[in-house]
């Protein structure tokens, strides 16, 4: 027998009213952001109600993703506006082309962060000498980094270019960039124009995933958040590919927007 059914009078389920009184708490700020909520044997004494009960109602809140379990250790409230990614415009030429980083088309007047830069040369795995349609034992400049918004880790993405692409211009100001910390103006997909290997179209490819322990750190998810996986490659005019880039975002702060002519 079900203890939360719908009341005789076709009342809504005593767990959806209690959720809706914290709902209420969360939305007007009396739970702010990384509180924690009255846990199940709180909700229990103050409402007289049984365990499944409570149980029930903070499964609602997690369930529409205003709060978070964390095992052992509690309920609490997670506010984060997510991002809204649109594809198209964040790399277009007119964008990067025009000296602006793609990263302000994600987070718009919000604070955004490049953290853990590493840059290195090395041989790539198989699956990035195919996606760059490169020989066996061809090196790459890797770039690895992680991207915070309002101080929360929201994605990490490690960029990956043939270096044969600056054979013989090594002295290069782009070759210099695309070593270093900051890549410029327009970032690296400038950084290619300058060299003569301007992108000029992009392949995406996304799945959803539980993450992996090392991402789940990385990333600081919350047990049950998932990932979204991208693998994206950068093509010139000719259809040759000058960069292969494998993100990971955080499955909770993204809304990816994508516009299609019919």
């Amino acid at each position: 027998m079900n203890v939360v059914s719908t009341s005789e009078n076709g009342s809504a389920p005593v767990y959806r009213e209690i959720a809706e009184e914290i709902r209420g708490r969360i939305r007007s700020g009396q739970y702010a952001d990384g509180d924690r909520l009255p846990g199940e044997n709180a909700l229990m004494e103050r409402y007289g109600i049984a365990r499944a009960t409570a149980r029930q109602a903070l499964s609602v809140l997690t369930n529409e993703g205003l709060a978070v379990a964390v095992r052992g250790s509690g309920i609490y409230v997670r506010l984060f506006r997510p991002l809204r990614r649109h594809g198209a415009r964040r790399l277009s030429k007119e964008n990067w082309g025009s000296g602006r980083a793609i990263w302000r088309t994600d987070s718009d007047t919000r604070g955004y962060e490049v953290e853990g830069l590493i840059v290195d040369e090395v041989v790539p795995e198989d699956h990035v000498l195919r996606a760059l349609e490169l020989p066996g034992a061809s090196r790459v400049i890797r770039r690895s980094r992680r991207y915070l918004v309002d101080g929360r880790p929201v994605q990490s993405a490690v960029s990956h270019l043939p270096r044969a692409l600056w054979e013989g211009d090594e002295d290069s100001e782009s070759a210099r960039r695309v070593r270093a910390h900051d890549s410029g103006p327009g970032g690296i997909y400038a950084r290619l124009a300058e060299a003569g290997h301007a992108p000029a179209r992009f392949t995406e490819e996304i799945r959803v995933r539980m993450p992996t322990p090392e991402e789940a750190r990385d990333l600081t998810l919350f047990p049950g958040t998932p990932v979204l996986e991208m693998a994206r490659t950068a093509l010139t005019d000719d259809h040759r590919p000058v960069e292969f880039n494998e993100i990971v975002m955080d499955g909770s702060a993204y809304v990816l927007q994508y516009d299609f002519d019919a």
